[in-house]
Parts: C-alpha cells; structure tokens; sequence
C-alpha cells in the first residue's frame, strides 16, 4: 500500500507544508542529509586530484549519501506496523520529502509583488528558487524564472519523490531525496565540482527519467489545452539543456502559451539556451497565477492516480481472498 501512503504525504504536505517552528525545533530531513553530503565534500573533494580519481571519489560520496539515508529508511520501514496503521506512519515520516506547499508559497511569493508593480521585490523572491542573477531580470524574465522553477520543481519536489515512495515505499522516496540533493549540492559544472559532482548529476538524470516525463503530461492532462501542451512538450523538450527538466518546462509553456528558458544570466556567465514555445508571448504576471492553477490541477490528478492505484489494489485483495 505504498501507493496510499505517498497519498497521505501529499495530504499532510499540502495542509501543513513544514511549519516553521518544526524547522526551528528539529530541521528537516533534507538539510540533515545535506550536512552529510557537505561533510564529504569538504573531506574528500580534491579538484587538483584529476578528473578520473575525482569522479571515483564523487561516486564513492555519492553511494555513501545513498546508502546512509537508505539504510535509515529501511530500518525504519522494518519497525512500522503492518496494515492501514503502517500506511498512515509511513506517509507521516514521507511527508517531509515532498515539497507541495513550499513550492506553491515559494512561487506565490513572486506573482504577489510582479502584480502590485513591486519589482526589486519579485526580484527577491525569485532569487529564492533560481540560481540566476536577479538584478538582470525584467518583469517578463522574472515570470520566466517562477514559471520554469516551479515546471521543473513540481517534477524533482514532488512527483518524482512520490513515485519512488509509491514504488519502494519509505526507502525508495528517501533514496530519491538522497540523489536530487547530491545533484543540488554538488552536480554542478564548476571548476570544483565538474569532476566530484559528476556521477550524482547522472545518477539523478536517470532516476528523473520518468518522473519528469510524467510531470509533463500530467500538466498536459490539467492544462485545458492539451494538444497545444503535448505538442509543444513533444516538439521542444529535447532542446532543453536537461534531459528531463525540459519536458515539464515545455509542457507548461504550451498549456499557458508563453515562451519558456532563453538565455539567461548567471552571475559569472550568459546561458545561451533556446526557447521552448519560442513563438509565444513573454509571460506576465497573471501568467504565474495560471502557471498556480495549473499546478494545482496537475496535482489532484496526482492524487487521483495514487488514489487509483489504491483501489486497484483493494479490489486485487478481494478478489483473491
């Protein structure tokens, strides 16, 4: 019944999120996990060593990360109760791992201010969920960020995490977390990283292989325009730097019908990246607050699927007993 407790994670998440005076009190799970990956980087990271030593020793990091995080979960997943009481514990302790009110609030917090005119202020709040450089952004870039961080976060925050879950239950979602915060961490193309990153960033490329494909048409199946959506997915998802971020970016871009990705600032370098939906308007503000509602929607058909998936199994049950 995996399938019902990642169902139950997505219910607490999206009530709750993670308090603030929880964080204060205990942190989160992801950032204990982050305390180890930055232990072994500081550690064992060496750039002067060479490329093929250091990609050994990242790997090395790497499987460490996994297998420590895994482990807990597992041994976790061994004590719990069996039947629907281990169902509701196992998604209790799932629900730190999937990122449903935090990336809402997140995005929120650009569209209110781009609305109001404000922007040094959804300047800010976008610095918050991308890595690019805020004061070269326009109103329309600033929307462009928002959209694409919230396409590509709904695929690695919440519905790749809650694949896993559903398939390995708590170690699988757990492993997940593991890997997509290596790759935040350390997967990164920099002169320190380029070599001790390198097999996190393709661990979680294939790990993302599928969730993301799935992020991207579960937008398709919210968006009210799917032909629009699918076709621009299926046409412009390949271009995308990433091999997975871009089919729920380009889905996203062809449901609400505006122009994604494009170059972009960084604070030591231009990205030249190409457009998805490049023939498409520049996004405005009320685009973030479509971008919302689609993300919403895609979220109950999420749900809806897990919960599918439940019944399934339920009916699997009684027909054999």
């Amino acid at each position: 019944m995996t399938a019902a407790a990642m169902l139950v994670a997505l219910g607490i998440d999206a009530l709750v999120g993670w308090p603030r005076w929880l964080y204060e009190r205990v942190g989160h799970p992801v950032t204990w996990i982050g305390a180890l990956i930055s232990a072994l980087d500081r550690t064992l990271n060496e750039p002067a060593r060479g490329m093929a030593r250091g990609r050994a020793i990242g790997l090395l990091a790497a499987l460490v990360t996994i297998g420590v995080a895994t482990g807990a979960a597992w041994g976790l997943a061994t004590i719990l109760p069996g039947g629907w009481l281990g169902v509701a514990t196992t998604g209790l302790l799932a629900w730190p791992f999937v990122a449903t009110r935090a990336m809402h609030d997140h995005v929120t917090a650009v569209a209110d201010p781009l609305e109001a005119g404000d922007l040094p202020t959804a300047r800010r709040a976008v610095s918050m969920i991308v890595g690019r450089d805020p004061t070269q952004l326009d109103a329309p870039a600033v929307a462009r960020a928002s959209l694409e961080s919230l396409a590509e976060n709904t695929s690695d925050g919440i519905v790749a995490p809650v694949f896993w879950g559903a398939l390995l239950g708590l170690p699988g979602i757990v492993a997940y977390k593991a890997i997509n915060t290596l790759d935040s961490m350390i997967g990164h193309r920099t002169p320190r990283h380029e070599a001790f990153g390198w097999a996190s960033a393709r661990i979680d490329d294939v790990v993302n292989l599928a969730p993301a494909r799935l992020t991207g048409l579960l937008f398709v199946l919210a968006s009210g325009r799917p032909a629009a959506a699918f076709t621009t997915m299926l046409r412009d998802a390949r271009h995308h730097r990433s091999p997975n971020a871009g089919w729920p970016e380009a889905a996203m871009a062809g449901a609400l019908g505006v122009r994604l990705s494009g170059p972009r600032v960084y604070a030591d370098r231009i990205a030249e990246e190409p457009w998805l939906n490049g023939t498409a308007r520049d996004p405005q503000a009320t685009d973030i607050r479509h971008g919302l509602a689609l993300f919403r929607r895609a979220m109950m058909f999420l749900a809806l699927l897990l919960a599918l998936a439940v019944a399934l199994v339920i009916i699997s049950w009684r027909a054999g007993s």
